[in-house]
């Protein structure tokens, strides 16, 4: 080993042995496959060749990487920034901040799912108008219920924190100070969900139009969002010019952005918000900031997946149209509507579910209702049709480095070997030049992106930590695994012949990633699509939302300020001197 070789590692071992550990523990949302059978790798050859170090032209602005929840988090250089509308109580300063990679969406209900399921994070409340957080088909929309501490306790167990406010906004707004995350044009709803759009929260990956510069969805409309300052209605004026965290101590915390409620007017990127730490609504969410992501080892189990655009094979019969339009609540009870073809058939599937049918603008339309806050099933037909539609016809697949486990559907770290193979790399490495010496370094997936903890990196050719990137992602090297990965997320062991992280106990894995949804037939992750079930039939879900026994979400605030201060979702009743959840 050379020199320069032996200072990295022992500056790695430095690092590590200072590192925190983390207490993420993540969990499927469905039902987990059982624990893989770990295939024993051997170990990585005594004759590894001496490498230059790694040359990087490390992470740009909006690069993205899969984080330990299945978050996307994006990238944002450090740099100034325009901050503050320039009127009341957002003056507009240029102010400096550190890099940090930030959640590409609001924490989904899928992703809080697992940290409840492993004990460190409380249910969020029930609020009325949303369905269960537990429901796999709300999976993609964003977690709400949660107070600030909620928020808070849940980015601390992904490693990171909620966001300063300057950081939501500089990832709001990008370096120039746009009116709204998309540009200075004015907001419509093909670009946000905002009052008048939807109604309803809605998943978060479905306005891509209304994208901010580093690629981040919803940072207008959706769900309001807790950030990690202290309120203070004159915070600007005492604001530092580098990376400023706010007042030091207050009864309320800053909420940003906006939500399906919002006015139009009220849209704008600077505009700022606050709330009671105890405060949680039906569009309140959040998301978080992790300032410098360690390189913790891979998991040994994952799951497998349908590559995103492989085709659906649907024979010459043509699908009748079952698009869900909407879901509301009227008194108690609550209705599904879609919306199907003219001359389509269709059957209710569920026992307690009913549907009514209608012309509605020249449209057909199905009302539906069942029990409160539950799920049920109706399927639609082309009764012309003689030929059936067959599953989605692509393989499970799995990122490099893995191996599909046919058994389970799941796949296991299985490391490839640093050296070229007589045919060269496997399948999804990368072949890279250190220094006169061709090597195989992990690559991107059949869905363009980068393994768990890792981002692409257009100078070295292959998938790195940005914090680590020597750490052998999908390379067997034990030598340099056990110095290179910062440990494993706590409920994993370290397993340092198989190099990479064993559940404590079972199969408790993260689960799929936003757009994607655990199929039990197939066992893997399926893009979103409707699912074919016979001759020219699709059958789709209608989810009902929770309509009675409404949350109590103000009740306790006391005093009539502070609930004018939420007044996003709170109203005081002057009469009886309470503070009362405004009606949906």
């Amino acid at each position: 080993m050379n020199r320069l070789t032996w200072l990295v590692l022992v500056g790695v071992m430095i690092l590590v042995s200072c590192a925190p550990a983390s207490n993420l523990a993540p969990t499927n949302s469905a039902p987990p496959p059982p624990p893989p059978t770990l295939t024993t790798v051997p170990e990585a050859s005594s004759e590894a060749p001496t490498l230059v170090p790694v040359s990087v032209a490390g992470p740009q602005a909006g690069t993205t990487m899969t984080w330990l929840d299945g978050s996307q988090l994006a990238y944002v250089p450090a740099g100034d920034f325009i901050m503050g509308m320039g009127i009341g109580n957002t003056p507009q300063k240029t102010i400096a901040l550190d890099p940090y990679w930030i959640y590409l969406s609001d924490v989904t209900n899928k992703m809080y799912v697992q940290c409840v399921a492993t004990g460190n994070c409380a249910p969020p409340a029930a609020e009325i108008g949303t369905p269960p957080y537990t429901n796999p088909d709300y999976g993609d929309y964003p977690v709400v219920g949660v107070t600030w501490d909620m928020a808070a306790n849940y980015c601390k167990w992904v490693q990171g924190a909620l966001p300063t406010e300057a950081q939501w906004e500089k990832a709001a707004r990008g370096s120039s100070g746009a009116v709204y995350p998309w540009g200075n044009d004015t907001v419509g709803c093909d670009l946000a969900n905002y009052k008048g759009c939807e109604g309803h929260t809605t998943a978060v990956n479905t306005y891509p139009t209304g994208r901010s510069p580093y690629g981040l969805f919803d940072m207008a409309g959706n769900v309001f969002q807790w950030v990690s300052d202290y309120y203070a209605e004159q915070a600007y004026n005492d604001m530092p010019a580098s990376n400023p965290t706010g007042p030091s101590a207050s009864d309320t915390r800053v909420v940003r952005g906006s939500s399906f409620e919002t006015e139009a007017d009220q849209t704008l990127s600077a505009i700022r918000h606050f709330g009671a730490p105890a405060f949680h609504s039906r569009d309140t969410g959040f998301r978080c900031v992790v300032q410098q992501p360690k390189a913790i080892a891979p998991f040994c189990q994952s799951g497998s997946y349908i590559p995103t655009g492989s085709p659906a094979a649907t024979g010459t019969c043509q699908v009748p149209q079952a698009d869900v339009r909407g879901n509301y609540c009227a008194g108690k009870a609550g209705y599904t509507t879609v919306q199907i073809s003219q001359d389509a058939e269709y059957t209710v599937q569920t026992s307690g579910y009913s549907c009514s049918d209608a012309v509605v603008d020249g449209k057909r339309v199905l009302t539906c209702t069942g029990p409160d806050k539950s799920s049920g099933e109706v399927t639609v037909c082309n009764a012309s049709c003689s030929t059936s539609p067959t599953q989605t016809g692509a393989t499970p697949a799995c990122d490099p480095g893995y191996a599909f486990d046919s058994g389970s559907g799941a796949c296991v770290y299985s490391p490839a070997s640093l050296q070229l193979a007589t045919g060269g790399c496997p399948p999804g490495y990368n072949v890279i030049d250190r220094g006169g010496q061709k090597v195989c370094a992990v690559g991107l997936n059949l869905n363009g992106q980068c393994p768990l903890g890792t981002y692409f990196d257009g100078q070295y050719g292959g998938c790195i930590s940005p914090t680590a990137p020597d750490a052998p992602y999908g390379i067997n090297d034990t030598a340099l695994a056990s110095t290179a990965f910062q440990g494993c997320a706590a409920g994993y062991n370290y397993d340092a012949q198989n190099q990479c992280c064993q559940a404590a106990s079972g199969g408790a894995y993260p689960g799929c990633q936003v757009g994607f949804k655990y199929d039990d037939t197939q066992k893997t992750c399926v893009p979103n699509q409707v699912r074919m079930t016979g001759p020219g039939c699709v059958t789709v879900t209608v989810n009902l939302l929770r309509c009675s026994q409404p949350a109590d979400i103000c009740s306790k605030i006391t005093q009539e300020p502070v609930c004018l201060r939420n007044s996003y979702a709170c109203t005081w009743n002057s009469r009886n001197n309470t503070c009362v959840a405004k009606k949906p």
